[in-house]
């Protein structure tokens, strides 16, 4: 606890320098001058049962935060501003992240843009508004029928745009009202623990435009390469590989080092494609791990030992596989876990603040541990144990803010 008060005496000394740096005028694509936090982290803080946790949480309120690598720009920050848009991956830099993700996919003309999945255009932009681009879309807008119980659907994806076209749309909060009549009522789909008080605008990017937002925001980059939902090779000529290839070119073409990216993908063939065809991109490159039900942990545990011999160094769990509980009733790191660590694997985790309120358990994200998660408070609980017990480098949140407050106050 001495060195935590002396780390908080430290950052109470640099606040005159915070306050005159937060009084100049900072151009959005430009260094973050400070980091901003705002009231959410002392919100959930104030819902925490009462814990030396909570305590040592809460003394931090008031001292001012830094950029750090610990906290993960999830989309941007995808729980209030529409994911992967311009305005997204500020806030996620404005609350501290020093990572920030574009997940990368391809349009029709095979330009990389900024998408969490090739086919979510009608539920993540406004695509559906403007006819012309509407009648591109793979699935047309088909509305709900009382009637007969079908519900409203569509599929547009970038594939089926040229990246001018892509260029064109605006980015809006992920989510489509599945018994919409109406086109207008489709696109109103926001989940109710979100808002749509920032999605008056949503500027696309694509992956070069992004490198080049992140360049000046000065934080580190990882891209996903999202797995194609047309078949591959595209077109009877462009293949994985070179999909593989063209998302790393254009970090190698804008001149960024390599020790700034973290390219992911879910495809081990990706990151076994990088670690031998751009070793210094590759050994640093994240082998999502795809487990969604605890039945498939045995095999992913597994794959552990393959996965270090074919050199993967970094790994990313979803935070539930890493969460077990304890003989108490209370959250700790998981075997899978503690096997992933002694097998030396460095380990990041996803997702933070993308479960809502916690008020019913948490959903997928804390679906191992649901007895213990009682409320808002249990989201810095879940990320001390992975911090402390998992021993995770990284945390990819929906609201970065939550993940910077913390790191910053134990010295992440």
């Amino acid at each position: 606890m001495r060195l935590f008060h002396t780390r908080c005496s430290a950052l109470a000394a640099g606040s005159l320098l915070a306050f005159s740096l937060l009084s100049a005028p900072v151009l959005a694509a430009k260094p973050v001058a400070a980091v901003q936090v705002g009231v959410r982290p002392m919100y959930l803080i104030d819902h925490m049962k009462d814990s030396e946790l909570k305590t040592r949480l809460k003394s931090c309120e008031g001292y001012p935060s830094t950029k750090t690598n610990f906290s993960i720009g999830h989309r941007g920050a995808a729980m209030q501003f529409p994911e992967h848009t311009r305005e997204s991956y500020v806030a996620a830099a404005r609350s501290g992240a020093g990572i920030v993700e574009c997940d990368v996919t391809f349009t029709k003309d095979r330009e990389l843009v900024c998408r969490h999945s090739q086919c979510d255009l009608h539920t993540t932009t406004n695509i559906l508004a403007i006819p012309d681009l509407a009648a591109k879309c793979s699935v047309p807008f088909s509305p709900a029928d009382p009637a007969t119980g079908k519900q409203a659907s569509a599929k547009c994806c970038t594939s089926d745009l040229t990246v001018s076209e892509f260029k064109r749309l605006t980015g809006k909060m992920d989510g489509a009202n599945p018994n919409a009549t109406s086109v207008a009522d489709y696109m109103k789909g926001t989940p109710d623990w979100r808002t749509d008080a920032y999605a008056a605008t949503g500027k696309l990017l694509t992956h070069r435009e992004s490198i080049e937002l992140f360049k000046d925001l000065k934080v580190d980059m990882t891209p996903e390469l999202k797995e194609a939902s047309v078949p591959m090779p595209f077109e009877g000529s462009y293949t994985q590989a070179m999909y593989a290839q063209q998302m790393i070119d254009d970090y190698k073409a804008a001149g960024v080092s390599p020790k700034r990216v973290w390219a992911q993908s879910f495809n081990i063939n990706d990151n076994l494609y990088w670690i031998a065809n751009e070793p210094e991109f590759g050994k640093q490159s994240v082998a999502l791990i795809p487990v969604d039900l605890p039945s498939q942990i045995a095999a992913a545990q597994a794959q552990l030992p393959i996965m270090a011999a074919q050199g993967v160094k970094v790994i990313a769990p979803p935070m539930w596989a890493l969460l077990a509980l304890d003989s108490n009733g209370k959250m700790t790191a998981s075997p899978y876990a503690r096997a992933a660590r002694d097998a030396g694997f460095k380990i990041i985790s996803w997702t933070l603040e993308r479960s809502g309120t916690l008020t019913d358990g948490g959903g997928y994200y804390f679906q191992s541990v649901t007895p213990a998660v009682k409320g808002p408070g249990d989201y810095f609980v879940a990320l001390d144990v992975l911090a402390n017990e998992v021993g995770i480098i990284g945390m990819f949140s929906d609201w970065p803010a939550t993940v910077t407050y913390y790191a910053n106050c134990t010295g992440r």
